[in-house]
């Protein structure tokens, strides 16, 4: 279908000559999805739509912590004493054990032929020994077999699960930049189909695994589809609503998707209750992946940014007809006339986050701001196996401050601003985490850790929104992908930090305090984007890169951009 008329374009040539043409495409574009309806029928179908890559997302970025969760209750194997009740071989070989105190990984190095004739515990002066045998496992928290039990990951060997999470991690920093990229060379949809086949192969060939390697390398592969199995379609569904609608969607769909996820995901695990079957049902749903194409639209903003005018139009008339609204030509044709005068991005364009000087500030302190926020958010949660309640009910009642957070920062975050909702609460989130370190461990600390996570859930949802807001669409998959890798990279030492409390049982939270305040202070040195349409060009950008605070006035012949203020900020 042809978008402008022969009579119109000879008109456009005649009255605009290509110098003096608009090149605003982002405005354009705002002003079709304004007028095709800024939440349609379409609009709220796509929102819907969202829900199964959420509840994927939270499967894939927590489900190893169900796989790997060591029993706390484990000491070492005496096959001497198997015969005995479980408690009686553990008092009769453990230092300690009758207390209730004692160390996981020593035994005595007794006669055990002797002790069984008297049935006592030997002398306490008694040498010791590291556990020779294996361990026993009782399985009162953790109420099935999970790798770390299997395996015997404890002691000597306890590095292991925390090493595996790290290896994981690095995978979503490897698939990051894979996706990332090829999004912005081949589109939005092929790489969200893409990512959520890759982390259902992944977790169907844990299930194959033996050893730590192999089971490793197969969560690797699961890592890399993290994030962008839910980031690409989040992109998309924000390119076609109204600014107007962007907050309540880009954050709902995360507290109602990715929240939901998290609060099955435990009861999920009880209910299977077997690491290779818990495995099988969180991954083979993923396959519904392979419908995506027949009811998801590419992104219209990246087709326009590669020449791809027609199919940009074909989209745009299937949103007039599910919406029921028809789109004024004129409208039609200002779009026309700007996508086809504006030239298409190279496919280097991600290069354009290192090329440009300003860009390239901001994205420093994006990225340490995000960092921030999710070392803290994961941090959080994989402390619940280790403050002193039920893990499943403890993971339960934090993930269940997702919806009413995140439904206080939807109300909050248009009229208070990006900046402001990241700052204060992961700075909230620190300073409690603080107070928390020094608490008993039970009640009071689960209590505390639920109220940071409250915070730290208002900071990640408005942080997630604000990372695309700030990128041209040139290189928005592809940067939001990077910010979002750097984020797990900093991600991969949560676990150490939670495995820190072997050394002092404060350190983890402390930790997690100081890069929560840390994060609150990046967040501060950022430009607002509240209220503004989505940069669609580096000349976009540049407006609002010129808007953040604590920055050097420049002169206006080093301002990088002639995009009139107007112009830029388009209309709706």
């Amino acid at each position: 279908m042809e978008l402008v008329s022969e009579d119109n374009k000879k008109r456009i040539d005649e009255v605009c000559p290509p110098s003096d043409k608009p090149s605003d495409i982002g405005a354009a574009l705002e002003n079709v999805i304004h007028h095709v309806g800024d939440m349609g029928t379409y609009q709220r179908l796509l929102f819907v739509a969202m829900m199964p890559f959420g509840v994927f997302w939270s499967f894939v970025y927590f489900g190893q912590m169900f796989l790997t969760a060591t029993p706390q209750e484990h000491w070492c194997y005496v096959p001497e004493l198997a015969a005995l009740p479980l408690d009686a071989s553990r008092n009769l070989s453990i230092p300690g054990a009758v207390s209730g105190e004692y160390d996981h990984c020593i035994m005595y190095d007794a006669n055990w032929t002797e002790v069984l004739e008297v049935m006592q515990p030997p002398h306490p002066d008694t040498p010791t020994v590291p556990c020779r045998n294996g361990w026993v496992f009782l399985h009162y928290d953790i109420p099935y077999s999970t790798v770390v039990s299997e395996r015997e990951w404890v002691c000597d060997r306890a590095y292991l699960e925390p090493l595996s999470q790290a290896i994981n991690f690095l995978g979503s920093i490897f698939g990051g930049i894979l996706f990332g990229t090829l999004a912005d060379m081949f589109g939005r949809v092929p790489m969200l189909v893409l990512a959520n086949l890759c982390a259902c192969v992944g977790g169907v060939a844990t299930t194959f695994t033996s050893g730590f390697w192999d089971f490793t390398i197969c969560r690797f592969l699961v890592g890399m589809s993290c994030d962008s199995l839910f980031l690409m379609m989040y992109i998309l569904v924000l390119e076609y609503v109204g600014t107007t609608h962007r907050t309540w969607v880009a954050n709902l769909s995360i507290a109602f998707y990715f929240g939901t996820g998290c609060l099955l995901l435990p009861w999920i695990a009880l209910w299977v209750s077997n690491w290779r079957h818990l495995s099988l049902v969180l991954s083979l749903p993923m396959l519904f992946v392979l419908l995506t194409p027949f009811f998801v639209p590419e992104s219209t903003r990246w087709l326009v940014s590669k020449g791809n005018i027609n199919k940009a139009v074909k989209i745009l008339r299937r949103f007039e007809k599910i919406n029921g609204r028809k789109i004024p030509r004129d409208v039609f044709d200002d779009f026309a006339l700007i996508a086809r005068t504006s030239k298409p991005e190279k496919e280097e364009s991600a290069l354009m986050l290192f090329k440009t000087p300003s860009l390239r500030i901001i994205l420093i302190f994006l990225i340490i701001a995000f960092m921030a926020v999710a070392v803290v958010f994961d941090g959080l949660i994989r402390l619940s196996e280790t403050l002193g309640l039920d893990f499943f009910l403890t993971f339960t009642v934090t993930s269940a401050t997702e919806i009413p957070s995140i439904a206080i920062l939807v109300l909050l975050l248009d009229r208070y601003g990006r900046r402001k909702l990241v700052c204060v609460p992961i700075m909230l989130a620190g300073l409690i985490s603080f107070i928390a370190a020094f608490v008993p461990r039970g009640i009071a600390s689960v209590s505390l850790a639920v109220l940071a996570r409250f915070f730290t859930n208002m900071s990640y949802g408005a942080v997630i929104q604000w990372t695309p807001e700030l990128l041209p669409t040139a290189v928005r998959a592809s940067g939001a992908s990077f910010v979002h890798i750097s984020a797990f990279a900093a991600v991969a030492f949560s676990p150490f930090i939670v495995f820190s409390e072997r050394a002092w049982e404060s350190l983890p939270l402390i930790l997690v305090a100081v890069v929560g305040l840390l994060g609150g202070a990046m967040a501060l040195l950022l430009p607002e984007t509240a209220g503004r349409p989505m940069p669609q060009t580096m000349e976009d950008w540049e407006q609002l890169a010129s808007t953040r605070p604590y920055q050097r006035k420049r002169k206006p012949a080093q301002m990088g951009s002639s995009t009139p203020a107007a112009v830029v900020q388009g209309h709706t």
